[in-house]
């Protein structure tokens, strides 16, 4: 797909929806890539206040389990040392975290403003950024979360990307009833001037939704981890769109209310002599349907913008949020990462941003890992260091990613199979041959058996 699809005269046109700093991520990689740029402020649309672009790499599990400050409470002092702050192991349920150091560090490392290649300068622009000729190719949308700990991490990537150049307005797509028609409305004019969209997920209700707005003729999904592959599989088979652990249960009342509307979002992803569509992806992705473009997603943006990291000798484990999406069994996962940790060596666990702070404090009490919940992706945690010269994960989006954002760094990663016998008895019918999927197709890992009790 060319970088450019607007009509002739003017850049196009694209609006980038995101709900995740992942899909964020992936955005900026997709940007990178096709050479785009912002020509407008930096600070866009938004009117929600982002603080001072400082944040650190790991926030301390409070009590509570609360995440990262939201936009009201500011962002706590932060650790000097490079790495992640992080959450000591947890004595009788409950995390001991001691006073925050002095000096905030920040998690995106302070830097000018970068100006892709051709661009020109154009004068000073709220809090110093250099404005770039012309009209704004990019804006991305953030259609935020309530989530505390994705919203934090969202806060930072949006950050990173107005750094990088480009327009960041801030929807509070989820603020309340009234929200979605204050968000829907105010975004009507700018879908439907857009000559391309771009998407984290096309399995949200509300890009869903979008979707119907918007004329855009060139249509590009950005890595959403393994759920790119399930999308992919379900767009060639013709299948409605329903993400991979929910597939095999019965349709609920919202689905059914919401089919038209997921219905037409499927055939307006479906390439044709009018659409274009483009998949930007890490993961491995086959049965491509006719028309559909695939871009490969080498993490070539990471890898220029961090990095090399500091390698320690030990081992660190990556979370997932198996437990809470109903896949897994709680107490078999709390078992098996404590084998794990203690087979390898591990010292610290990287949080899933959708852990609950119960399991993680169980995890802390009974494994004894230093628990780290970051405020990035963990691919550009991982990327600046320290990281462990071992990473141990379950089938997760990581093992498809950290080897190419780590490539040439010699840090290995490994991943332990899920074992049949740890999967809940609600969990879908096709969840434990997607899980082996996931870990099968994963390139330039080490591949783990399951591990057993002690």
């Amino acid at each position: 797909m060319s970088p450019r699809a607007g009509q002739a005269g003017h850049p196009a046109r694209t609006l980038a929806f995101v709900e995740s700093p992942v899909q964020l991520l992936n955005v900026l990689e997709w940007a990178h890539l096709h050479g785009l740029h912002d020509t407008g402020p930096s600070g866009g649309d938004s009117g929600v206040p982002f603080g001072s672009g400082r944040a650190g790499s790991g926030v301390p599990l409070g009590p509570g389990g609360a995440g990262p400050a939201d936009a009201s409470v500011p962002t706590p002092a932060l650790p000097t040392q490079p790495g992640p702050a992080h959450v000591a192991p947890a004595h009788a349920g409950h995390a001991d975290v001691g006073p925050a150091p002095a000096g905030p560090a920040p998690a995106v490392p302070a830097q000018g403003r970068r100006l892709p290649a051709g661009a020109v300068a154009a004068g000073a622009v709220a809090g110093g950024a250099g404005a770039l000729a012309g009209g704004a190719e990019l804006t991305v949308v953030v259609l935020s979360p309530t989530d505390p700990m994705t919203r934090g991490q969202l806060r930072r990537m949006a950050d990173l990307a107005r750094d990088e150049g480009y327009r960041v307005r801030w929807e509070e797509a989820r603020g309340g009833t009234t929200a979605p028609f204050h968000t829907i409305g105010g975004l009507a004019g700018s879908l439907r001037r857009a000559d391309r969209i771009v998407m984290g997920d096309p399995f949200s209700r509300y890009v869903q939704l979008l979707l119907t707005i918007t004329r855009a003729r060139d249509l590009v999904v950005v890595d959403d981890g393994t759920a790119t592959m399930e999308f992919v599989a379900q767009l060639a088979r013709g299948e409605r769109l329903v993400r991979w652990h929910r597939k095999g249960g019965r349709p609920g009342a919202r689905d059914l209310l919401f089919a038209p509307v997921s219905s037409s979002a499927r055939r307006r992803l479906t390439p044709s002599d009018r659409r274009r569509v483009e998949v930007f992806s890490s993961m491995p992705v086959t049965d491509v349907p006719d028309g559909v473009t695939v871009t490969a997603n080498d993490f070539a943006f990471t890898r220029a913008r961090f990095g090399p990291p500091r390698i320690t000798q030990s081992a660190d484990l990556v979370g997932t949020s198996l437990v809470e999406t109903g896949v897994v069994d709680g107490d078999r996962y709390v078992e098996a990462v404590r084998n794990l940790a203690k087979a390898h060596g591990a010292t610290r666990y990287f949080a899933h941003r959708r852990e609950s702070a119960e399991k993680l404090h169980r995890l802390a009490a009974e494994t004894g890992l230093e628990i780290v919940r970051p405020d990035l992706p963990l691919e550009l945690i991982a990327r600046r260091g320290p990281i462990g010269r071992t990473i141990l994960s379950f089938p997760s989006t990581v093992v498809h990613t950290l080897p190419l954002a780590l490539a040439g760094t010699g840090v290995r990663v490994a991943v332990c199979d899920i074992d049949p016998t740890w999967l809940t008895d609600s969990a879908s019918p096709r969840a434990q041959g997607f899980l082996s999927g996931v870990t099968g197709t994963a390139r330039d890992v080490h591949r783990l058996a399951a591990v057993s009790p002690a």
